[in-house]
């Protein structure tokens, strides 16, 4: 399967099923079809859009998260397939079941590496970062001093502030953070797709606990690569002349690819779905008390390290 994320964003298109494609019509009239084993992740977010059941029931099947989205065009909604895996029952039942003491050391981990991606990420743009990589050996379990917020303070001026006047991270705000959100949610959808895959519940989180988060656990384990979806946009937004434009097909194609990146892991460099399908698999593992410690990318691939062209 590729790492492909179909965005629908047309109003009032149909999506089902037809021997083995998606088709995309509207008005009864077709527009255009995707071969299953291309997508990765579906996300629905025009208005008026449906999608029939036979197409929702094979895209669990094949454990293909479909990502809904509400009238503010953030994600609404996972449709999250009930079987599909062998031992799902007890990995959910296992994950259920993780200690405090668990997901402060999991926690603590996942911040570790977020920091250090954010290091590596300004390094990779040409900006200051030891400090940051300093600041990510002294994550303690459960991030009491909240090390994340303190290296967030330094991390975005330095990312995206020679590109937007006094920018400020939100996910409600236009220019730069638009484009972030876009890129987020293809992230969501990719640590999603990898959770599912491994038989674990995508809202059964280790850290973020807001009632209007349907992937919580997404959201968790989709921080370490956060930096390379900034990286990826800072490099896209460098290349505008004038001011920032909105978000059209290719630039949004082009932050898709973040999910193809080469990192460093305990394998060799591997593309970053991969290696959030191997975090995934890490942590079923910790659930059943198979293994201690997650699986998490080291870094950019050496070939890469001067930047994401």
């Amino acid at each position: 399967m590729q790492n492909r994320i179909v965005e629908v964003a047309t109003d009032n298109v149909h999506l089902s099923l037809f021997r083995g494609f998606m088709k995309l019509s509207r008005e009864r009239e077709e527009i255009g079809r995707v071969a299953l084993p291309d997508i990765g992740g579906l996300v629905v977010r025009g208005y008026g859009a449906s999608i029939s059941l036979n197409l929702a029931a094979r895209l669990a099947a094949e454990n293909i998260p479909v990502v809904l989205c509400g009238v503010d065009q953030s994600p609404a909604s996972i449709i999250w397939p009930v079987a599909g895996h062998h031992a799902q029952g007890n990995i959910i039942e296992a994950q259920g079941q993780l200690s405090l003491p668990q997901r402060k050391r999991l926690w603590q981990a996942l911040v570790r590496a977020k920091i250090n991606a954010q290091g590596q990420a300004l390094s990779a743009a040409g900006e200051h970062s030891a400090d940051l990589i300093e600041m990510a050996k002294a994550v303690r379990s459960g991030d009491p001093d909240n090390l994340e917020a303190q290296a967030a303070r330094k991390y975005w001026p330095r990312m995206m502030g020679k590109l937007e006047d006094s920018f400020t991270r939100s996910r409600q705000a236009n220019g730069l953070n638009a484009w972030l959100n876009y890129g987020y949610t293809v992230l969501r959808a990719g640590a999603a797709r990898s959770l599912l895959a491994a038989g674990l519940h995508p809202s059964l989180s280790i850290q973020h606990a807001s009632r209007g988060e349907p992937l919580r656990l997404s959201s968790d384990m989709m921080e370490p690569f956060r930096p390379w979806v900034d990286l990826t946009i800072r490099r896209l937004a460098e290349c505008e002349r004038d001011e920032l434009p909105a978000l059209d097909r290719y630039r949004k194609s082009r932050i898709v690819q973040v999910l193809s990146l080469d990192l460093q892991g305990p394998q060799g460099a591997s593309p970053v779905q991969t290696c959030m399908n191997r975090q995934a698999q890490s942590l079923a593992r910790i659930c059943l008390g198979e293994a201690r410690t997650l699986e998490l990318p080291a870094g950019l691939a050496l070939e890469l390290s001067g930047g994401v062209k």
